[in-house]
């Protein structure tokens, strides 16, 4: 459930009326400096996580992208996008309602302590319970018992542990659903799924603040020292030396943290900063004649949208509102132009890099301004919007844009809000404090099309579980989601998530804007860097150049 802050363009044009993005401003550069010793570090530029490092907390690229270096989940993605065993030995079921999970051995916590099933149980369970506030709570909706744990708002659990939930023995953990779900196996390399040590915990069951600011894990490297939030400039880690598998071959990694995409990019280019797995507005159109082969352009899995916070805002809840204004969105200009071609107009609420996808599903995703200005002009929809976005992640020029298409199309006055953080617009929305439209982003937690659908729109993600920060909720909906999850395999259930698709693409509680493309660099000082399925670097084939 990994929502985006990324998503960085390219300079617009006199059609769009933009103004190239100056380079500079926001966190400035930052002194580098080797990560606990000696050795300069491998460095990564990442925005400020919304919250410290509680996995089950985590529902954002910048927290996700550290916990997955610091983490090693049970299951990774092949190039098919089919679920490989890590962690476990072997995830089995003869009815896909009762699942057997086995931990391969060798895994030990980097406080030494052998990793347990009972690990798993502790650390699924705690995320569950709604009293312990984790955003990730609703990705165990399906374990037999999450009712007892998280009954809603305004009730009290009545329990504090899953009956779904039970370690066998020290390798091996049972996992009972409420009903079949075929995609289950292929969830648990998300960040929610992550165990957690014994230390994590007080005596009263609680995952302490100090540990969420210095996480044990049990992956490729080990924080350094606790991480102050609002406060430390960079994110210091140790390669874990006892990690059974393959290990990267350098020993210091430096998440590096920017508010501004531009100044971490010129970072880069001097040599200050080592990995950029986004770039800013002013680098794409000159990126590949700059670096070279140090440019990464590749396919991505991600959707950019524009939202709509319907419980808040009475004036979106009309539909011919959230169309109008989605077909006064010139997306083809803003995909060539704003992007440099690197992105795609979106025609669909699932990814065409995921089955499921289905060509020109979003008929409102056409644009036609003298259809949007009819409907707007019907619906009586408001003569001023006002349109946020994060200013850490590069979103100017594009939403600008947006903004420029609206108000000629419409009629209307634009005004566009740029927030510091993306945690600060999301907290805003969590709160409901924030009530224009946003900007936000989606980066595919596992290869299904089911996840560009649960945690973004059902009804149960809402609140405390989900980033369903519209706050959408149809019956319908849901009930297709449900039977696509009870399918007796993944390819039959594909079937009900694309009738799902088709509702949202017909009440547009979000726009789609574009698909990605994974547009990233990296410095001399490093070779080999590749970017996984999840958004996250592949550390073990990152290597140091001679002499860096």
């Amino acid at each position: 459930m990994r929502v985006t802050k990324g998503l960085q363009l390219v300079a617009g044009t006199a059609l769009l009326a933009l103004a190239v993005a100056a380079c500079g401003g926001g966190s400035g550069t930052q002194k580098d400096g080797a990560a606990g010793g000696g050795e300069t570090p491998v460095r990564m530029k990442i925005g400020e996580p919304q919250k410290l490092f509680y996995p089950g907390d985590t529902t954002e690229t910048e927290g996700s992208e550290v916990l997955a270096a610091i983490f090693a989940p049970l299951v990774k993605y092949d190039e098919n996008k089919k679920p490989v065993e890590d962690v476990a030995e072997s995830i089995t079921t003869t009815d896909n309602k009762v699942w057997t999970v086995k931990l391969k051995p060798g895994f030990t916590w980097h406080n030494g302590e052998p990793l347990i099933a009972q690990n798993y149980v502790d650390a699924w369970n705690f995320a569950a319970n709604q009293d312990n506030g984790q955003r990730s709570s609703y990705f165990f909706g399906r374990v037999d018992g999450y009712k007892d744990v998280a009954p809603g708002e305004g009730k009290t659990p009545t329990s504090k542990t899953m009956r779904g939930l039970k370690a066998v023995d020290d390798t091996t953990f049972e996992v009972t659903l409420t009903d079949p779900f075929s995609q289950f196996k292929t969830m648990l390399g998300y960040t929610a799924f992550y165990p957690l040590p014994k230390a994590a915990f007080n005596p009263s069951g609680k995952v302490t603040e100090e540990f969420a600011k210095k996480p044990i894990g049990q992956g490729l490297f080990q924080i350094d020292k606790p991480y102050n939030k609002g406060t430390d400039a960079t994110i210091d880690l140790t390669r874990f030396d006892k990690y059974p598998g393959t290990k990267p071959s350098f020993t210091k990694l430096q998440f590096k943290v920017y508010t501004s995409a531009e100044t971490s990019y010129n970072d880069l280019r001097a040599g200050n900063l080592d990995i950029q797995d986004q770039l800013p507005a002013s680098a794409i159109a000159t990126a590949k004649a700059e670096l070279g082969d140090r440019y990464l352009d590749q396919p991505d899995a991600g959707i950019g949208y524009i939202g709509f916070p319907l419980k808040s805002n009475k004036e979106f809840q009309n539909a011919k509102v959230r169309e109008a204004v989605s077909m006064a969105i010139d997306r083809k200009t803003i995909a060539e132009t704003v992007f440099s071609g690197t992105r795609a107009p979106a025609d669909d609420f699932i990814n065409p890099a995921i089955d499921g996808y289905t060509q020109g599903a979003c008929k409102a995703c056409v644009y036609d301004p003298t259809k949007a200005k009819q409907l707007y002009t019907e619906a009586n929809g408001p003569k001023k919007l006002e349109l946020g976005y994060n200013n850490d992640g590069g979103h100017k020029e594009w939403v600008e844009a947006v903004a420029n298409n609206v108000r000629a199309a419409l009629g209307v006055e634009v005004v566009v809000k740029p927030f510091e953080k993306f945690g600060n617009i999301l907290d805003d929305l969590d709160a409901e404090k924030y009530t224009g439209m946003f900007r936000i982003g989606w980066a595919v937690d596992y290869p299904s099309p089911e996840n560009y659908l649960t945690p973004l729109f059902s009804t149960g993600a809402i609140g405390g579980g989900g980033s369903n920060h519209s706050r959408y909720s149809n019956p319908e909906f849901d009930k297709l989601v449900a039977k696509g999850d009870t399918a007796a395999t993944p390819e039959e259930g594909i079937e009900f998530y694309k009738q799902a698709s088709a509702i949202l693409n017909k009440d547009l509680p979000y726009i789609p804007v574009y698909f990605y493309r994974l547009n990233s660099a990296f410095s001399q000082h490093v070779k080999g860097v590749k970017i996984d399925l999840l958004n996250h670097v592949v550390w073990t084939a990152v290597t140091k150049t001679s002499g860096s």
